[in-house]
């Protein structure tokens, strides 16, 4: 708060303003030694709230707090945001649901009548800014801040309510704010009838000071005690003004053994062998006995299994099975939340079973073995904002943990823009805190419309800089059960925002072999065209890069029409941008042209931030052409047209253009 940089001179970091920084200590209260942490928050006023759940939820889950007694979260709302921001009614929606709830939150408003400049009458119509606690019926308490003692009191009695019924609780501390907004405000621009009663008001400490002694305490002692507390201040005021932390702590606590991520080669030990492929194969397709299990999901069931047995045909949900199941074999735990998870938004996942007599739920990757880790898969709520920034908080606190949100259609991550933007992209060089969120989010063009084709690929690329997160648009089962593992089996932690298929989830080549996930393989950022009867390097005379589903389109026309001298190149991971794989690729076809061919619009998609990046490369190694040509939609406004017709003859035609002569 002295102005001294907030990180210590070993890490990189940009750094933030003093009052969103977070801090933690170690406190001995009533003979007890309380660790507490207060959480980085930004300016987005509420945005912190279900992070913090999240947080509590992780550290609940280390401890074994099955009770809920050892790790408690405490949230401060100031009056015109509690019931202005969304996100609160959000976070109070998870509170009471099985998997959210944390034993409950105390809630202490900070009721200064003013939000900034705007007094009650306009930011609310209600009496209280609490009137949306009821909807989780929980108590609300509303106490004079200018009684110390009855603030401490409501106070204790919301620590209690909290331990006995595990339930959120609301402490409604109605008081004034005596000063403006900041050090340069005149609040009585705005306020001036407010503002001169607060002038003619005598400040709490004097107002405490007269009654405690109208109760008998001495003057002079009470003098005592305000000039030992000044005297505290002022000294810790002046060791303020030469702190320097000594190291970051970011790798303490449970996140001890990882490292900052580097820029060596980062794949991580992600193949696993057949045995332990087969054993999981077998834990994830077996229900007890006495289980009745849908007839539709016991085929699947069998294919899974004759899949792996044969070695072929490992589709989109098996692949992520195996990824989940050998993850918590390996000890790790797995944690996935989102809108019909369960099942899958497109009936592919089935990792939760309803016993068809009884509605009796079965999870078998929770029965793979007695020393496996934990897997919780929860259907959330109807909410992306809260449940996204409560699942951020999980993987902030367990670094064990695949803790993976996934979008019931990745047009609706943009309804948690503000966890993206605040948190995900920039905490790490803000406040120095990793996570190894997962962002799962369907995307594809499949003539469905606006609002579901899109996960906006631009909007995080855009935010892609100082290796802050990861994007990737995989095409084979084999590559989405690498990526998956590997974010575990690193020595450090990113978020990682994958781009998944909808239609490719059934598509008859959209297939990996079990040999493409054992020990020897591992995930392919770029992929390169292998197709037996494609030219010599030399004489092929287009290289179409791309990323996604629209590589299969490409590749159906290209067979269809015999053409063999166009190289189909694969963009898996977009960021961190792979220039030396890609380079490897491209050197392979020296006299031909690059384009880079998407399904999305212009102004949308991969292209801005790859359209440089390529040229770049090619730069490097002087090929004869300088600069891709675009192949795609043209720009549009939304993000896809509602007419499946019109669809069609948009694909048509850029895919015409990208193999054209």
């Amino acid at each position: 708060f002295q102005g001294m940089p907030a990180t210590p001179d070993s890490v990189q970091g940009s750094g933030d303003v003093k009052y969103h920084m977070g801090a933690s200590a170690d406190r001995q209260i009533s003979g007890q030694n309380v660790h507490l942490s207060l959480s980085p928050n930004p300016s987005h006023l509420e945005a912190v709230n279900p992070i913090v759940a999240g947080r509590v939820r992780a550290k609940q889950a280390q401890k074994k707090d099955t009770a809920r007694q050892q790790v408690m979260g405490i949230l401060i709302h100031g009056d015109a945001a509690f019931p202005g921001q969304g996100v609160v009614a959000e976070t109070l929606l998870l509170s009471g649901l099985d998997g959210y709830e944390t034993g409950g939150t105390i809630h202490i408003i900070i009721n200064n009548q003013i939000g900034f400049t705007t007094t009650p009458e306009y930011g609310r119509f209600t009496s209280y800014p609490t009137e949306i606690a009821k909807s989780i019926q929980a108590p609300i308490l509303h106490v004079n801040g200018d009684d110390p003692e009855a603030v401490a009191r409501a106070s204790r009695l919301c620590v209690d309510y909290r331990l006995q019924f595990g339930a959120d609780i609301i402490l409604d501390i109605v008081c004034y704010r005596r000063h403006g907004h900041n050090e340069s405000d005149e609040p009585a621009f705005t306020q001036p009838v407010m503002y001169q009663a607060i002038r003619d008001k005598a400040t709490t400490l004097t107002v405490y000071t007269e009654t405690l002694t109208k109760d008998g305490i001495a003057a002079d002692e009470l003098a005592q005690i305000k000039a030992t507390f000044e005297s505290r201040l002022e000294e810790a005021f002046a060791i303020a003004s030469e702190y320097k932390p000594a190291k970051a702590d970011m790798l303490d606590g449970a996140w001890q053994g990882l490292q900052l991520a580097s820029g060596v080669e980062r794949r991580g030990e992600t193949g696993v062998d057949k045995d332990t492929l087969k054993k999981i194969t077998t834990a994830m397709t077996t229900v007890p006995s006495d289980f009745a299990l849908n007839s539709k999901i016991a085929r699947q069931f069998e294919a899974k299994q004759q899949a792996v047995a044969s070695g072929h045909d490992i589709d989109w949900a098996t692949a992520e099975a195996l990824a989940f199941g050998t993850l918590l074999n390996d000890g790790f735990g797995v944690r996935m939340t989102g809108q019909d998870v369960g099942r899958g938004t497109f009936s592919q996942r089935h990792a939760v079973l309803a016993d068809q007599n009884t509605n009796v739920r079965y999870i078998p990757l929770q029965h793979i073995s007695d020393e496996q880790g934990m897997f919780e898969i929860y259907e959330s709520p109807l909410s992306e904002y809260a449940v996204m920034g409560f699942e951020y908080g999980y993987s902030l606190a367990d670094p064990k943990s695949l803790v993976l949100w996934e979008a019931q259609f990745g047009d609706f991550v943009n309804g948690a823009q503000i966890m993206i933007d605040q948190f995900i992209a920039s905490a790490e060089t803000k406040w120095l805190r990793m996570s190894g969120l997962t962002l799962l989010l369907p995307h594809g063009y499949e003539g469905q419309g606006p609002e579901h084709s899109s996960a906006r690929l631009e909007r995080f690329l855009q935010l892609c800089a100082e290796d802050n997160i990861q994007v990737a648009n995989c095409t084979t089962p084999a590559n989405y059960f690498h990526i998956l593992r590997r974010q575990m089996h690193r020595n450090f932690r990113k978020p990682l925002v994958i781009m998944t298929p909808k239609s490719l989830l059934r598509h008859k080549g959209c297939v990996s072999d079990l040999s493409e996930l054992t020990t020897e393989k591992t995930f392919r950022r770029v992929i390169k065209d292998a197709t037996k009867d494609l030219a010599d390097g030399k004489k092929v005379r287009r290289v179409v890069l791309t990323t996604g589903k629209v590589y299969y389109d490409l590749l159906q026309a290209r067979d269809e029409r015999g053409i063999k001298d166009i190289a189909l190149v694969r963009v898996e991971q977009l960021y961190p941008f792979p220039g030396d794989a890609l380079k490897r690729e491209l050197s392979k076809y020296p006299n031909a042209d690059i384009v880079w061919c998407q399904e999305e619009p212009n102004n949308q998609g991969a292209w801005f931030f790859m359209d440089r990046r390529i040229e770049q490369v090619l730069v490097e190694m002087k090929h004869k052409t300088s600069r891709p040509r675009y192949v795609g939609r043209p720009e549009a406004a939304s993000p896809a047209t509602g007419s499946l017709k019109r669809h069609g003859v948009e694909q048509a035609k850029f895919i015409d253009e990208a193999l054209a002569k």
